[in-house]
């Protein structure tokens, strides 16, 4: 444990503003304050004695070291294979920012009384005699309204012979008592915290699916999966990811949280889309570049009217470097949203929803979220820059030679307009990386996407601090400020 001194000395120069709270966390020595943020955070969810109530993060400990085991018995198939790739990236340990996040919005939200909660009702299946919603009654009916639960008879998700089937999803499951009372004493409903586990099972099933599109051979200190298991088998994994997640997702009986999440998935996959193409011109819409080679696409026959989105059309021949700049801004911090802060953004949302809070509140959750997702986004492209792959546990340096274009060099690109050929080439020509590289150095590119991603910040404090006050609303302002000071 750290003393009370250094603790006082590190706390100011992290959070400023949290002068009127004390945290205490485990740490080494070298820890950034991210890293020691999520690790005190993982400590957080388990209700401790009063006297170590005043570390914000034991709050959701134990929800947070349930997480990968609950997750284990969602993700279960028949086939061993199978089994290994699906849970090869969490037998690592990651951050768990995603589900760290859901869970503490929960938990504050808990604090909102509840002739306050006019948003929705709540299931009156779903408290598990809390406290907080003792004498609620319901107006959703469902029969085997657990989200532990299924929907659809066992014979049929059974198949064709049980016996092959090692399907926890075709099961009834059942937590244990501890958990159960885990659940009530912190106020977190169960489907809340079946919520944190989706949102985790979304997210991975994106890495591994991103790891094949970026040809990546690391990821959290191991090779990655398309190197240990095959690209064939680590889409498939990451596929089978997204089918137990919609499933588990849809016995949370919530149609808007359904909608939510569901949208989330689609958002990463437009959003890969856009980082394909990576620049806001494309008048060659027919043609697809794929390793230097280039492709035509095939004529539409018309059958499926499909809009074409405004960034895809030709673009003035006269447009001026500013205007160039900005457009370049405006669609990277789009494809920003819908890589990484949609899911965190509208899980935070689903976690509201699921209280039934009022809509003023749902819309500060989601624009925490979202705020904090562009800031977290922000900082792992300005770390692809300054850290080296030992710390990250993936590869470093990479966006320049993946011919990605993200804020520091665009901020480079503003102060010398010659290297806009480079990045119309995605850096694909010799010394192209080299000289990107240099351009940023020269124009200040990282300290001034450090900024922006302080922007996003500050902007996400600005909505949290629209919940209520608490240890977990605490927590969240934490490890929001920490976003901003990590090195991995």
């Amino acid at each position: 444990m750290l003393n009370i001194r250094l603790l006082r000395s590190y706390q100011s120069r992290i959070l400023g503003s949290f002068s009127h709270r004390s945290f205490h966390f485990s740490s080494c020595r070298h820890v950034s304050s991210y890293s020691a943020a999520v690790e005190a955070g993982n400590k957080l969810v388990n209700p401790q004695p009063k006297k170590v109530v005043n570390d914000p993060f034991f709050l959701v400990s134990e929800e947070m070291k349930s997480l990968v085991k609950n997750i284990g018995a969602l993700i279960g198939s028949g086939h061993p294979t199978l089994n290994r790739v699906a849970s090869y990236y969490f037998e690592s340990r990651g951050k768990n920012v995603r589900p760290l996040i859901v869970l503490l919005i929960s938990k504050s939200l808990s604090e909102i009384p509840q002739e306050e909660r006019t948003r929705i009702s709540v299931d009156s299946s779903d408290i598990n005699d809390q406290k907080e919603y003792r004498g609620v009654s319901s107006t959703m009916s469902f029969a085997g309204a657990d989200p532990e639960h299924s929907i659809t008879p066992l014979k049929i998700l059974y198949g064709i012979n049980p016996k092959m089937i090692l399907n926890p999803l075709s099961k009834p499951f059942e937590q244990s008592a501890a958990v159960k009372r885990m659940d009530e004493q912190n106020g977190i409903l169960p489907r809340q915290r079946r919520l944190a586990e989706i949102t985790e099972i979304i997210h991975t099933s994106s890495l591994l699916h991103d790891d094949v599109i970026d040809i990546a051979d690391s990821r959290r200190g191991r090779p990655s999966g398309n190197i240990a298991f095959t690209n064939k088998m680590s889409i498939l994994a990451g596929d089978f990811l997204l089918a137990r997640a919609s499933v588990a997702l849809s016995r949370l009986r919530n149609n808007e949280v359904t909608e939510l999440m569901s949208t989330a998935i689609a958002n990463l996959v437009e959003g890969e889309f856009m980082q394909l193409k990576n620049t806001v011109f494309q008048p060659k819409v027919s043609e697809v570049i794929n390793g230097g080679e280039v492709k035509r696409v095939p004529e539409p026959t018309g059958r499926v009217p499909m809009k074409v989105p405004e960034y895809t059309l030709q673009q003035p021949v006269s447009i001026s470097h500013e205007e160039n700049v900005q457009a370049a801004f405006e669609y990277y911090l789009h494809k920003t949203y819908l890589k990484t802060a949609s899911l965190m953004s509208k899980s935070a949302r689903s976690a509201a929803v699921l209280s039934g809070c009022n809509d003023e509140m749902i819309d500060h959750c989601y624009n925490f979220g979202r705020n904090l997702g562009l800031c977290f986004q922000i900082v792992d492209d300005m770390l692809d820059y300054t850290t080296n792959e030992d710390v990250l546990g993936k590869p470093a340096g990479a966006d320049l030679k993946l011919g990605l274009a993200t804020a520091p060099v665009l901020f480079a690109w503003q102060i010398k307009p010659e290297i806009g050929p480079l990045i119309a080439r995605k850096f694909s020509a010799p010394h192209d990386v080299e000289i990107a590289r240099t351009a940023v150095v020269e124009a200040g590119g990282v300290s001034k996407t450090k900024k922006l991603a302080e922007k996003y910040r500050d902007a996400a404090l600005e909505h949290l601090r629209c919940l209520p006050e608490s240890d977990a609303r605490s927590a969240l302002e934490f490890l929001t400020n920490a976003v901003v000071t990590r090195n991995k």
